[in-house]
């Protein structure tokens, strides 16, 4: 586990942004993402009959509509233990191999961190 006051300022702001969208929503997992000037893209896990994504995914979705280029860093609020493939293939195809993906549990801590690729 990572002590969340250890974290930089700015990381520590994307996981407390993905456990708000998480709560505020009422869903599985939140997630957030920041792109390459700072900017911040929040999400929740969506779950249609004819589209589901994880949060991760539409957070990062999310980005893209709103014209990022890049990301700098991922968290995720989840039960899981660790962010899936498809979650860091998605940071991944935005972010690169190296952007790091903070997995936390539902009390904001981190549990670890995975790179995307």
């Amino acid at each position: 586990m990572t002590d969340s006051s250890a974290l930089d300022p700015e990381d520590r702001k994307i996981v407390t942004l993905a456990r708000s969208a998480r709560a505020r929503n009422g869903v599985p997992e939140g997630a957030a993402v920041r792109d390459e000037t700072g900017r911040t893209y929040v999400a929740g896990t969506v779950a249609l009959d004819s589209l589901k994504l994880s949060a991760l995914q539409t957070a990062v979705a999310m980005a893209v509509a709103s014209g990022a280029t890049s990301l700098e860093a991922a968290a995720v609020v989840t039960e899981a233990e660790t962010a899936s493939d498809a979650d860091r293939a998605a940071v991944r195809d935005l972010g690169g191999a190296g952007t790091p993906v903070l997995v936390a549990g539902l009390d904001g801590t981190v549990r670890t961190t995975v790179s995307a690729g």
